[in-house]
């Protein structure tokens, strides 16, 4: 019956980190990708509380990005400081750690939300990628539990595919940022030559001439500067 109950987990762990992967690959947004995975983990280790923090590097804080908690008291916490809570400690040594009781560690932050929420246990584990922690993965139980090496490795493993998948996201969106921003370049750079010829501006006059109308109608220069190309087709 033991062997039967464990190649059962075997098999839903398995299942978890299929359905992971093919997330993270597939095309919803990231903020989708990261509700599936703290929903799956939550289901997997049947957590009362599983939460993604990410890193901010320039405040140093971690702030909640998804979790499957309905709770308004415990989505709605503030930013943590690194320095000052376990998750933060968990950055800095970059190493998972298991709390027995939430609510009389010194260095959890709010165990007022742990005690109205009923949280005990917590496995915080982190995001890596590479050498850089960029987050951590939280699991909280509502009774006293001693996460079996097997439950770490099965969270780590969970947090390092969010990890590469919120890396890859923000990779495609500094691309995506670069070719607009090449983009627009071209554009305004072709509008000012047609003012330069047409009303006979300098390049530095022309220039302001389009940053002025995209802050008085409050629209992109490149908005601006297609505005300006079509008028003279039409013109034509």
């Amino acid at each position: 019956m033991r062997e039967e109950r464990s190649e059962k987990a075997k098999k839903n762990e398995l299942d978890v980190l299929f359905q992971i992967s093919r997330a993270l690959v597939g095309k919803q947004n990231l903020g989708e990708v990261l509700q599936q995975i703290v929903s799956m983990t939550a289901e997997i280790l049947d957590s009362k509380i599983c939460s993604l923090m990410l890193l901010d590097e320039v405040k140093h804080e971690l702030v909640i990005r998804a979790t499957q908690s309905l709770s308004t008291a415990y989505r709605d916490k503030p930013p943590i400081p690194v320095g000052q809570s376990v998750s933060g400690r968990v950055v800095l040594t970059k190493k998972a750690i298991q709390v027995a009781d939430v609510a009389e560690d010194p260095l959890y932050g709010h165990p007022e939300i742990a005690r109205q929420e009923g949280l005990c246990s917590l496995l915080s584990v982190p995001m890596r990628v590479g050498e850089r922690v960029i987050g951590v993965l939280n699991c909280y139980t509502g009774e006293k539990r001693d996460f079996a090496k097997r439950d770490i490795q099965l969270v780590q493993t969970i947090a390092n595919q969010a990890a590469i998948a919120i890396e890859h996201m923000r990779v495609i969106g500094e691309e995506a940022e670069a070719r607009l921003a090449l983009e627009t370049k071209k554009i305004v750079d072709k509008a000012k030559r047609v003012l330069m010829k047409k009303h006979r501006m300098g390049e530095e006059q022309a220039h302001r001439f389009i940053q002025k109308a995209s802050m008085e109608k409050n629209k992109p220069q490149k908005e601006i500067a297609e505005a300006i190309l079509m008028a003279v087709e039409l013109e034509k």
